[in-house]
């Protein structure tokens, strides 16, 4: 069963969707393991220093990104949905024990890792924006290219694992 319904359109849907030469395993804990987190997630030049992670559905977290000039964005967000391995789910409508965040929510991401064998799997990230504004701020802040570098940092880091 699904925790996040399919939304009544794909119109406000941004996916990026590789296949990984390495095992789900791997890229499921580079979600979920800070200290691998802070390797990939931003897109260089941007580093994440912080990366406080409570993998559990309710569970919160604090990803802040830094950019090139020192400025940083705490990120706060919440499980819904944990599946080791397979499925995450999060959204930055709550911060952590269902508590509302302040001002409005932005989206949801699902994450699968899909086993293929051979040590391959296709990843797959779908981020749901509650709103077209939203949306369309995403795809104006360089969605495709920004979550592009991070797959690409994301691969380089589970194929060394």
């Amino acid at each position: 069963m699904n925790a996040i319904p399919t939304p009544p359109t794909a119109a406000r849907e941004l996916v990026i969707n590789r296949i990984i030469d390495a095992a789900p395993e791997k890229l499921y804990r580079a979600w979920t393991e800070p200290a691998l987190l802070k390797q990939w997630f931003a897109p260089k030049p941007w580093t994440t220093p912080g990366a406080e992670l409570y993998v559990r559905p309710g569970g919160g977290n604090l990803i802040t990104m830094r950019s090139p000039e020192g400025q940083d964005m705490p990120n706060p967000g919440m499980y819904l949905e944990v599946v080791p391995n397979k499925r995450l789910v999060f959204t930055d409508a709550y911060t952590k024990n269902w508590e509302p965040k302040d001002g409005n929510p932005f989206m949801t991401v699902i994450l699968t890792f899909e086993d293929m064998g051979n040590g391959k799997t296709n990843y797959t990230a779908r981020v749901l924006h509650w709103t077209q504004e939203a949306y369309d701020q995403h795809v104006k802040m360089g969605f495709h290219q920004g979550w592009g570098i991070c797959a690409d940092q994301l691969t380089a880091l589970v194929t060394t694992l």
